[in-house]
């Protein structure tokens, strides 16, 4: 393990970010309310469930009814199935700034990309086109890859680590969509935690760590993933392979049960002796017809 510059600790943000995404070209949350929420992705409208959308909707029933998508849940968690107005819609492209990628209507009610994470798509793109030098960075359970994209377009290079190998296919396809399939991106299918500790045992190190784990899922070869469980050591294991002159660490969560004060606290225990600062909060989507908000997953982010 190489040594860092400094032994002081991170320093905490006295209190939290909240990071709003807002519509863009491909995307707008129109409404919520009565536990669901009416998105538009492309020219298509659907409806979602969210629990948490307490309130009532704004617009109109009949807006709502128009929907070309809707997802029924089969139970608390994402299961369920989408019903669609005229027919079953194949996958469809969407972008953010130079990134191109498909759409889906996946089993669990996503839609194979998380807007709400264009807080973060931002950010990264920002790091990566500021650092001054070409970033090398690691995206664990990096899905179908928008992140690892950002910020191979932005002109770092990606190792990007998933353990489904659909997931790594439909990036390699976001890849090829964004021009980027000749760019140096590293396609591995592989349960994370053990592609950290042998990276470990090689002595490698990376700029940059993308860590967006889920509650719970399993590896290519069964390993189950518990994010209460699993996430301290994975994150003891990610500082161990920040360089020397690593940049950031940039770790989400979506659970009832964590926030971003906790997140924080566990980045500040594991880097210790790294100096930098920890910014912590909320990745909030904002409607665009009123000031309103629907908070959806929890952040912290060390920077060096």
């Amino acid at each position: 393990m190489t040594e860092t510059k400094t032994s002081a600790p991170p320093r905490i943000d006295p209190g939290p970010t909240v990071l709003r995404t807002r519509g863009w070209s491909d995307y707008d949350l129109i409404d919520s309310g009565r536990g669901r929420k009416l998105e538009r992705y492309g020219h298509r409208t659907v409806v979602r469930p969210e629990p948490q959308c307490l309130w009532s909707p704004g617009q109109p029933d009949a807006l709502w009814n128009t929907a070309d998508a809707v997802f029924d849940p089969a139970d608390e968690e994402d299961a369920g199935r989408w019903r669609f107005r005229d027919g079953a819609i194949e996958p469809w492209v969407s972008g953010w700034g130079a990134v191109r990628f498909n759409g889906r209507f996946t089993p669990f009610r996503h839609l194979a990309f998380f807007p709400e994470q264009a807080a973060n798509w931002e950010w990264l793109d920002q790091v990566v086109r500021t650092s001054g030098r070409a970033l090398n960075i690691l995206n664990l359970f990096g899905y179908t890859g928008v992140a690892s994209l950002v910020c191979a377009a932005a002109g770092a290079q990606v190792t990007h680590v998933d353990a489904s190998r659909k997931a790594i296919g439909w990036a390699r396809e976001n890849a090829a969509l964004s021009g980027l399939q000749d760019h140096p991106i590293r396609w591995i299918c592989e349960d994370a935690r053990k592609y950290v500790q042998r990276e470990i045992r090689r002595g490698a190190t990376y700029d940059g760590i993308i860590l967006d784990p889920p509650k719970y899922g399993r590896g290519p070869d069964g390993e189950v993933w518990r994010l209460f469980d699993d996430l301290p050591d994975l994150a003891a294991n990610c500082a161990r392979l920040l360089g020397p002159d690593a940049r950031f660490l940039l770790l989400n969560a979506y659970a009832e049960r964590i926030s971003g004060a906790a997140l924080s606290g566990l980045l500040a225990d594991r880097l210790t002796g790294r100096g930098g600062s920890i910014s912590w909060g909320e990745l909030v989507l904002a409607e665009s017809a009123r000031p309103r908000e629907i908070g959806m997953s929890f952040f912290a982010r060390w920077t060096a």
